[in-house]
């Protein structure tokens, strides 16, 4: 089976009193909607009892408010956010799973894509395993359960499970009487404590605390194991991996997944867009008129670069909030057709003027011309387009929806070749070099494979 490249959001809360789980939950799921628009689901422990409700769609189709969770009330729960690839749009696939086996109940959620996985899922399959879904994160829940038959605790049988998957992970784990985040030990993908009234909650991004009213405490460090235990309300830590792999948090984290108002290992995501803009002006700059933003996340870029230019910030596009975001959409042909739907010029903005063009990436390129298509015909004299992102030029193995070379515009075209494409009068990308310097903690290390083809860890097949 084809497996799945996910990039999502992963929630997880303990409450024993004061909270309510099931309302926590459904808000945290939405403030995270722009991890994953396939699926979501919540699995709820009340009394030691696992119930999980889940279904693809918004979070707003699957669950139309906090889910009812019937008289025992729940006091720990995970959920997720999903976002798939074509062909996999399936309820068996959406998470969080749920496993039942001699020793209790276990939930898994899972942010990433393990490198491994084909490998382990065979010879779990040669054992006698049996799979529902085309998912990795079944391939976890195999390998720790496995395990956990043969350990004292759940702890020491994810210490174990950590020694052999491989790649991308930020897991929510939860058994009839424990709260556990896991994070990989490279860090690809994000994870944070916060602290709410009498109990804690974990996440993707710290603006699903913020929603839920959880103090940030810190983030969850790579190869961190970080336990609650419901019997006591205690938090501790397993140490085990960290400082085992150098730090490679996805850098695509802050040019575009995470939202600006997130703080990731320690990184301010706004303030990240803002420095690559300015990097843009000082490698590329541009005799113009005005800088505009694509929104989202080309728009704090935008700033940035306004700001190092001198040229003038205008608001450049009306986007349509209830249009989802075009990249994580499963499909090329939806992604083309939403993109005429969800942006509009403000032809006041661009009418007769040199405009800089400021977008976050270009991947397929497909967008990116479309949206200077708008533009030309709103008016616009010029158009000097910027990526915040360097060029894509190979796969990523580790949670990006780019498997593979053959779609990528930087490798299929020259750059004379993608201005004519793109019908820019001039067109520049963020230098690599550049990419690692949108945090200004030291120590901070990133994953840009899929600019410069340097794997943190590779990937592995049969």
């Amino acid at each position: 089976m084809g497996q799945l490249k996910e990039e999502c959001g992963v929630f997880g809360i303990y409450s024993p009193s004061l909270v309510d789980v099931s309302s926590a939950c459904y808000h945290a799921l939405y403030a995270l909607q722009h991890r994953g628009q396939e699926g979501c689901g919540i699995c709820f422990n009340a009394d030691g009892k696992l119930t999980v409700q889940k279904n693809v769609g918004l979070v707003v189709d699957v669950f139309q408010g906090p889910p009812s969770v019937g008289e025992i009330r729940p006091t720990m729960a995970i959920s997720h956010n999903r976002y798939g690839t074509t062909g996999e749009r399936s309820p068996e696939n959406v998470q969080p799973i749920l496993i039942h086996h001699q020793l209790g109940s276990l939930s898994i959620a899972h942010n990433g894509n393990l490198t491994n996985d084909v490998l382990l899922r065979s010879q779990l399959e040669m054992k006698g395993s049996i799979f529902h879904s085309s998912s990795d994160t079944e391939v976890i829940a195999h390998v720790l359960t496995s395990h956990r038959l043969s350990s004292a605790t759940l702890e020491e049988a994810l210490v174990k499970t950590m020694k052999e998957i491989e790649g991308a992970y930020s897991l929510m784990v939860m058994s009839e009487d424990k709260l556990i985040a896991v994070r990989d030990p490279f860090g690809f993908r994000p994870l944070c404590l916060g602290k709410i009234e009498d109990g804690y909650v974990f996440a993707s991004e710290s603006c699903a605390l913020d929603t839920v009213g959880a103090q940030f405490i810190r983030d969850i460090e790579p190869g961190e194991i970080c336990i609650v235990d419901k019997k006591d309300g205690s938090i501790h830590s397993n140490k085990t991996y960290c400082k085992t792999k150098p730090s490679s948090l996805c850098v695509f984290e802050l040019i575009y997944f995470s939202r600006p108002d997130s703080i990731v290992d320690t990184i301010s995501v706004h303030q990240a867009r803002m420095r690559s803009g300015a990097f843009l002006a000082l490698e590329h700059p541009a005799q113009a008129d005005v800088v505009i933003g694509v929104p989202d996340s080309g728009i704090d870029a935008a700033i940035g670069y306004s700001r190092q230019s001198g040229i003038p910030y205008e608001m450049g596009f009306v986007k349509n909030k209830y249009i989802g975001r075009t990249f994580i959409q499963p499909a090329q042909g939806q992604r083309e057709n939403t993109v005429r739907i969800k942006l509009n010029p403000i032809s006041s903005t661009v009418r007769g003027k040199r405009v800089v063009l400021i977008d976050d990436s270009i991947v397929r390129g497909t967008t990116s011309r479309r949206i200077v298509r708008l533009l030309r015909e709103a008016g616009a004299k010029e158009v000097h387009m910027r990526s915040s992102a360097p060029k894509f030029l190979f796969p990523c193995f580790y949670g990006l929806d780019i498997d593979s070379k053959k779609d990528l515009f930087a490798c299929k075209y020259s750059e004379e070749e993608m201005k004519e494409i793109l019908d820019v009068d001039s067109l520049g990308f963020l230098y690599p070099e550049q990419v690692v310097k949108l945090s200004d903690h030291p120590g901070t290390g990133f994953c840009t494979a899929c600019f410069t083809g340097n794997y943190p860890c590779p990937k592995r097949g049969v």
